[in-house]
């Protein structure tokens, strides 16, 4: 498809033509995978191709980032990592020492762990604040010293809500560029650009490819600034760039991106819901469940439901949580989250003795199974635990 030809066209259609490119060679529909790692020079010492050396650059991974680049309606365009820490650590990389940023209080653990290190080690003063609560994050955020606010919504794994327009309102007023860490909403779900994010990041390993066989990660940006142009460098510098197959198996979990996250989102709020309920559950933490402290929020900024990911917090404490993940047949005792295939986790456990995480809490990662076979496999394993 030519630009033009895609004016007015759904994602869901973008997403599943990957943007009608096909081989212009064989004329196949599926885009062909470019493995080469080096280029010809023409004879007069140029690269007519555009194409030089595979770290910086590459066909396969060009086309995947241009997909992305559509969903996420982004005017900069889209950049693929190797994971999705190396894609957000790579923002980090792109300020200065003595740079003040600010950062969700509960955010993935990993990429708060590396603030907290080689952060600092860089010379990066970090805040750590309650980023839905306004009144925290604007107290937090420094005119003028501020270079960048990140947020996480909904926030891992205590699905947390910020409002992203306002956190950009906030951010920019001071001086900083927005950053959204939109892993959980995915674009089907969420549109951070278009809410006023400068750039939204993806852990493009979880519900964009869907199928928990590729590790990738992706910055999608709202203009070509100075910025951008170090976060080029920085992808081109370290050798951060996703590889070409991985580019390749994304781009084919791209495809059915919208008719795997409508389904995800139905079973997490079916099942949501129905926790809730259930007499050995606690607390369900859910931005669908109109009792979650951000479901206003969420129900503004989130289109088509509410995501994939829930928790709950099991009666009888860290015990019966662990015990309640032993007892489950169908649900995968699996980290990461966003596959076809359901995930439950005990969180605490990772994260380890720092973790904000509450003991009892278990995290759920909804699959496209039958929802009504998944709460039967959670019922019974929480059942068996409290006999």
């Amino acid at each position: 498809m030519s630009e033009s030809s895609t004016a007015g066209l759904s994602k869901a259609t973008l997403a599943a033509q990957a943007l009608g490119r096909t081989d212009p060679v064989t004329k196949a529909v599926v885009p062909p995978l470019h493995l080469a790692t080096t280029y010809l020079r023409d004879p007069d010492n140029a690269y007519s191709s555009g194409y030089v050396y595979g770290r910086p650059d590459n066909a396969t991974v060009r086309d995947t980032e241009a997909v992305i680049a559509a969903l996420e309606e982004a005017p900069a365009g889209a950049l693929l990592f190797a994971s999705g820490t190396a894609a957000a650590t790579a923002c980090f990389l792109a300020l200065d020492p003595g740079d003040h940023l600010v950062a969700p209080a509960v955010m993935y653990w990993a990429l708060r762990k590396w603030l907290l290190t080689e952060g600092k080690r860089r010379g990066l003063e970090v805040d750590f604040v309650e980023t839905d609560r306004l009144d925290r994050l604007e107290a937090a955020v420094r005119p003028g010293r501020t270079k960048l606010v990140w947020l996480e919504t909904p926030s891992n794994p205590l699905w947390t809500i910020t409002d992203i327009a306002a956190g950009a309102g906030i951010a920019h007023r001071a001086g900083a560029r927005l950053a959204v860490d939109s892993t959980c909403a995915s674009p089907y779900h969420t549109r951070p650009l278009a809410l006023g994010a400068d750039i939204v990041m993806h852990s493009a390993t979880k519900i964009l490819n869907g199928h928990s066989d590729v590790i990738g990660g992706v910055l999608a940006g709202a203009k070509v600034d100075e910025f951008w142009q170090r976060l080029l460098t920085i992808r081109s510098g370290q050798g951060g760039i996703i590889g070409p197959f991985e580019a390749y198996l994304l781009q084919r979990g791209l495809k059915t991106l919208y008719v795997r996250a409508p389904a995800q989102a139905r079973a997490a709020q079916d099942l949501a819901e129905r926790l809730s309920r259930h007499p050995d559950v606690v607390r369900v933490l859910y931005p669908g469940l109109p009792q979650h402290p951000g479901h206003a929020v969420a129900a503004r900024q989130m289109e088509n439901g509410f995501g994939f990911m829930l928790s709950v917090q099991v009666r009888g404490g860290e015990a019966a949580a662990i015990g309640t993940a032993a007892r489950v047949g169908l649900w995968k005792r699996a980290t990461s989250l966003g596959g076809v295939e359901s995930l439950i986790e005990h969180r605490a456990s990772i994260e380890g003795p720092d973790t904000p995480c509450p003991p009892d809490l278990l995290r759920l990662s909804t699959g496209i199974e039958s929802a009504e076979d998944l709460y039967r496999d959670l019922d019974q394993a929480l059942r068996a635990t409290h006999a």
